[in-house]
């Protein structure tokens, strides 16, 4: 039996792809715990927006990394 791995795909303010961190995770909730305490950094660097993948199939996003009030 083979898993799937969870990840991140970062992107700009546009919506292009942006270089992240290759964390991979084996559930989903470990990668957003992992994503939990990562995002104010992520936004720091210039992500504006997230996609959780399981494998190449996206769960959900893109989800802004930016407060809801900005």
């Amino acid at each position: 039996m083979s898993s799937v791995d969870y990840r991140w795909r970062y992107q700009d303010a546009d919506g292009r792809e942006l270089a992240g961190p290759d964390a991979r995770f084996a559930d989903q909730a470990e990668a957003e715990s992992w994503f939990g305490e990562q995002w104010t950094d992520l936004l720091a660097q210039g992500v504006h927006q997230v996609t959780l993948l399981r494998g190449e199939a996206e769960v959900y996003g893109p989800m802004s990394l930016h407060p809801a009030d900005s």
